[in-house]
């Protein structure tokens, strides 16, 4: 990427980030107060549910548990989150986090507690920013983190399990050694006007669990919208999901863009829409894993999905000599799961290599039309 391109993918992240209210203090104060020096979990313990935890600018060196419904909200990028400066050695070790898009069973979670003391050890070994986190048995309903930055954990930004109406807004999640913010096991999350860059893995991710296979989950109407991610391995990862919307995000600089993953479980993943996103120049290099071969030059992807719409996308020189780099391409599964009945409509795609569409696999029911591109494989599609 040429220097005048980052220049130009700056100035729209701030102006993004302006526009949705990043830098902007909360309206009006209400609940409990914490200032530099003070703890903000211990204003999240001393919480009832429902009250709003106002986090003064400073940089805060802490792990947050959060397991009740309440407010947490800062002052944008000038209220910092970061690794503690000396931590206890965790009651066990953390097994490796899970890769991206189709990783197996046996991967570890960053925490699936069946307790709340459980919860508190897991997410301090994980050495995750922000957890929230419920028990199969009792979900966390409505909690809302606003406008503040979360950076340079060893595994993520913000993690979430067993949630329902979880709100990410106007946060900045960077330099995480694993996800900027990720959700498993929950429902009807929003995660919106958020910027993460430069983490490890996706800077957002949606999945079923990380800990096992299995059927995909019905998050009941998640919603992925108008966020910057760059720099990250792989902008916004679905990994057996349904019924969710990836919406006017602004992807670029990332190894790839958009992953749509599923497996050979049931119900499939899919059943959502991806549409009104510019995904352009994910031009960087990540080295294949295990599961997944090198990524570069990924526009979106889709492997294993069904009855999925990606649809009004400008998708633009993604370009990579990867097994999936191009345009939109729905790949071939290596768990042999198929891409049935997808939707592929009104994109823009422009300038991908090798190809602005590709269709490989088994797949039936998948239908290109009226799209604006030079390429395809198989020829015709454009």
């Amino acid at each position: 990427m040429t220097n005048r391109q980052i220049k130009s993918l700056m100035c729209i992240a701030v102006v993004m980030a302006a526009g949705l209210g990043v830098a902007a203090p909360p309206a009006a104060a209400a609940g409990r107060r914490v200032h530099p020096g003070d703890s903000i979990q211990d204003a999240v313990n001393a919480a009832r549910p429902g009250d709003i935890i106002t986090v003064m600018p400073g940089t805060y060196y802490e792990n947050v548990l959060i397991t009740k419904r309440l407010t947490l909200r800062g002052f944008g990028a000038s209220t910092v989150i970061r690794p503690p400066v000396t931590q206890a050695a965790p009651a066990a070790p953390a097994a490796p986090a899970a890769p991206d898009a189709q990783a197996g069973a046996g991967a570890a979670a960053p925490g699936a507690p069946a307790a709340p003391a459980r919860a508190a050890t897991a997410c301090s070994q994980a050495d995750t920013g922000i957890c929230v986190m419920g028990t199969p048995e009792q979900s966390v309903d409505e909690v809302k983190i606003r406008s503040l930055a979360v950076s340079g954990f060893k595994r993520n930004g913000i993690w979430a399990s067993y949630t329902d109406r979880l709100s990410v807004e106007r946060v900045i999640s960077e330099k995480n050694g694993t996800w900027g913010i990720a959700q498993e096991r929950s429902t009807r999350g929003v995660f919106r006007g958020n910027i993460a860059r430069d983490n490890t893995e996706s800077g957002i991710f949606i999945a079923n669990t990380v800990a096992r296979e299995g059927g995909a989950t019905d998050t009941l109407g998640a919603i992925i919208r108008r966020n910057v991610l760059t720099g990250n391995r792989i902008g916004v990862t679905v990994r057996r999901v349904r019924n969710l919307s990836v919406t006017g995000n602004l992807l670029t600089g990332n190894c790839g863009g958009v992953f749509v993953v599923g497996d050979e479980g049931e119900p499939g993943a899919g059943a959502m829409t991806i549409r009104n996103n510019r995904i352009h120049e994910n031009n960087k290099f990540c080295k294949g894993n295990s599961r997944l071969p090198d990524i570069q030059g990924v526009g979106i992807v889709l492997t294993g999905a069904e009855e999925t719409v990606v649809r009004g996308n400008s998708i633009r020189g993604n370009v990579g000599a990867s097994p999936l780099s191009g345009g939109i391409l729905l790949f071939k599964s290596f768990v042999g799961a198929t891409n049935t009945d997808n939707v592929i409509q009104d994109n823009v795609v422009r300038d991908n290599q090798p190809a602005d569409l590709a269709n490989q696999g088994t797949g039936t029911g998948n239908r290109f039309v009226g799209n604006r591109c030079g390429t395809s494989v198989p020829a015709g599609m454009c």
